[in-house]
């Protein structure tokens, strides 16, 4: 995971400010909307928060494609359907109806036909037709029973006929609907200044007289109903909320209701209608079909149901993407009566929500790669998205399209950014570093936000110095081939042995491997890492000789000096031509610590600071105190035997023989050492060594001035 500074958390601020803005700004206010369309199909489909229809307060009597197909209504002018429409109202009054509103308009008369008939236009002859139909408009309009329906519009109003007004009065309420842009209805108004005046609208009215209030200005500016504080995100609307899809409104056909009258079943008027608010509107393919929020998951023309007189139709009820007109108030009705409808939430919060959530995938890009990051943006949608639906079956919209776009595009936004600005210096590390350092190693070195500067600066590092013993006499003896295949498995196999261990290859010196930990990859345990890398590279090259053909009867053995301290490591060369790689006496040291190692017989040597950064993670013994040439300082060298408790038998006995022989060496007692070192002489060079100066010291003591430091002449 990718280290973040505040260049990138002020950056990821500023994206996520514009992606919020721009996704929420007026001209993408369809984005809006289409939240609500998705939240009203995922609980549709997720949550299935369908209704019984018989728990429905408001119901709708279609006049739909059977009344159309059913005697007396087959080929009759809907002018000659009055009668019957009155009969019919006056039996759902008669049932216990609360109220019932119209969504048609009957704009003219048969009665006003100018149509020439005989000696006389038909309107004439037909005087009086609509008459009981008129009495039982005024009869349910007196009785608050009754409201019809009009479009207000300055170029082409469509009002009920003018017979129609006197018999109702003032009960005329307006079916004008509130579309967005993308001429989908979401929201419905709730009052219309007519004369200067609100009068609600439609629906709203059919509401107030069911719950027997009347709709009130509060003064938070909200429109209040029985104590309701209708919800409004755009003023004067009610934001429709669709919980059971239309499915749960139970419909009735008109020509079924007919038949009823004449069947006289006053009961079953009773039992549909007792207590209810009536809608009485058209369920046609063609005429009135409005787009809504349903129109992504499918609406229902209401539930059938209970028949009366007439069979019902074989006809399987399906999804469309509209909806009857008659279904939208009815929608806004039952919202109302069941304080149900949607609150959404205002500009400032939807921006702010938006803006918050597309920074946190903005700051996600920024620490994770691309591909990370985009399944970071699907998994945290999908987790929002899960809220919103939840929220929803609640009736609170958040915002669901504008904070998925939005991230989306901070996430393209931050992902270039990083690109073009802040991985600039990673991507020139690891090319630069790419030919000469180990994958795992420039990971590591970019994770930990420590770069070398280049030029050089100073680290606490490990040097690794090895170097194949004899190696130029058993080359002589090599073709240039089989001296090439040797080396190239030697040094791969060393290499994947230091590299495995945070460790980097400096170079190679014609047998020679020069190493170091602690750069350019920031590693506190590079001397333990180091010391690793060691005991493995000599464990390796024992079973390359026995196991590895191009090793057999060779023999091969090789010696390592390890050294920790300051050193300057960095890119150093010409202008033109230059390598990473470091410089200090730290450096000459392990070089000549790896050099010293011949003089005892032993393959690994450590400096005292190496050892002592290493903790006590491996068993050691003390070898000496040597002066190395090109220092004056004497300098303690051990070497490691193995992880600590991990030490063979063998070991542990002859480290104990030689520290007893090392602590009378260095008080003078020198027979007392060499006897200490012969016990072990024949199978530790070390110790053969020490017990052959122990007795020529013994046979010739030295003098006074003498102090148990061995100075080396050689490298």
């Amino acid at each position: 995971m990718r280290r973040i500074g505040r260049r990138d958390i002020v950056a990821a601020i500023l994206i996520a400010l514009i992606a919020g803005a721009v996704f929420t700004s007026p001209p993408l206010q369809a984005l809006q909307g289409l939240s609500l369309d998705i939240l009203t199909a995922l609980r549709g489909k997720l949550i299935s928060d369908r209704r019984d229809p018989a728990t429905s307060p408001v119901v709708v009597v279609a006049i739909d494609g059977e009344t159309y197909d059913t005697p007396p209504f087959k080929g009759s002018p809907t002018q000659t359907w009055t009668r019957e429409i009155g009969r019919v109202l006056g039996s759902i009054t008669d049932g216990g109806a609360k109220v019932i509103g119209f969504d048609v308009i009957f704009p003219s008369s048969i009665e006003q036909s100018e149509i020439p008939f005989g000696d006389a236009p038909l309107g004439t002859r037909m005087k009086g037709f609509d008459r009981d139909y008129l009495i039982a408009l005024r009869q349910l309009s007196d009785n608050g029973k009754l409201v019809l329906g009009e479009i207000l519009s300055n170029d082409h109003p469509d009002r009920p006929y003018r017979a129609q007004q006197l018999a109702v009065r003032t009960n005329i309420r307006a079916l004008n609907v509130h579309t967005d842009a993308d001429d989908v209805i979401r929201r419905m108004p709730l009052s219309f200044s007519i004369d200067g005046k609100p009068v609600p609208a439609m629906a709203v009215e059919l509401a107030a007289r069911a719950l027997g209030g009347k709709p009130e200005i509060a003064p938070s500016g909200a429109t209040e109903l029985s104590g309701y504080a209708i919800p409004s995100a755009v003023p004067n609307t009610l934001t429709l909320n669709f919980r059971g899809l239309g499915g749960d409104v139970p419909t009735f056909s008109f020509a079924d209701l007919r038949a009823c009258v004449e069947k006289d079943d006053h009961e079953f008027f009773r039992r549909a209608f007792d207590g209810k608010v009536v809608l009485l509107g058209t369920i046609l393919n063609f005429e009135d079909r409005k787009l809504t929020s349903m129109r992504l998951s499918g609406g229902h023309d209401g539930a059938p149901a209970a028949r009366c007189a007439l069979p019902g139709p074989a006809r399987t009820a399906k999804a469309r993407s509209d909806v009857a007109g008659v279904f939208v108030h009815a929608a806004v009705v039952r919202n109302l009566i069941e304080r149900d409808a949607v609150t959404e939430l205002g500009f400032p919060l939807r921006t702010i929500l938006t803006i918050v959530f597309a920074a946190v995938i903005a700051c996600a890009a920024c620490m994770l790669a691309p591909s990370g990051a985009l399944i970071a943006w699907f998994a945290l949608t999908a987790v929002y998205a899960a809220v919103a639906v939840g929220a929803f079956v609640h009736a609170l919209a958040l915002p669901l399209t504008e904070p998925a776009l939005a991230s989306l595009a901070a996430l393209a936004m931050m992902i270039g950014y990083r690109f073009v600005l802040a991985d600039r210096d990673e991507r020139f590390l690891r090319k630069s570093f790419a030919f000469y350092l180990a994958p795992e190693v420039i990971n590591t070195m970019v994770a930990s936000g420590k770069m070398p500067a280049l030029g050089g600066e100073s680290r606490n590092v490990t040097m690794f110095f090895s170097d194949l013993s004899g190696f130029s006499s058993i080359a002589e003896t090599m073709t240039p081939g089989e001296l090439v295949t040797l080396m190239n498995e030697y040094l791969s196999a060393m290499t994947d042995i230091i590299e495995g261990h945070g460790g980097y290859v400096d170079k190679y010196i014609g047998d020679s491997i020069v190493a170091m930990f602690g750069a350019p990859a920031d590693d506190p345990a590079h001397a333990r890492n180091a010391v690793h890398a060691a005991l493995k590279c000599h464990e390796k090259l024992a079973d390359l000789n026995a196991n590895n053909p191009a090793f057999a009867g060779h023999g091969l053995s090789h010696r390592i000096g390890l050294n920790s301290g300051e050193a300057v490591v960095g890119n150093i060369g010409s202008r033109r031509r230059f390598n990473y790689t470091v410089m200090s006496d730290t450096v000459n040291v392990a070089s000549r610590l790896e050099g010293a190692n011949k003089y005892y017989g032993t393959a690994i040597m450590a400096s005292e600071t190496t050892m002592a950064q290493t903790g006590g993670t491996f068993a050691w013994r003390e070898l000496d105190a040597i002066r190395v040439m090109g220092r004056g300082e004497a300098i303690k060298v051990f070497e490691p035997l193995a992880d600590k408790g991990a030490e063979s038998t063998e070991q542990t006995k002859v480290a104990a023989a030689y520290a007893d022989g090392l602590a009378c060496w260095r008080t003078r007692e020198f027979a007392r050492a060499a006897e200490a070192f012969d016990g072990v002489a024949k199978i530790d060079p070390a110790s053969a060594l020490f017990a052959r100066r122990a007795k020529a010291l013994a046979a010739n003591p030295p003098s006074p001035e003498w102090t148990p430091v061995n100075t080396l002449e050689g490298k």
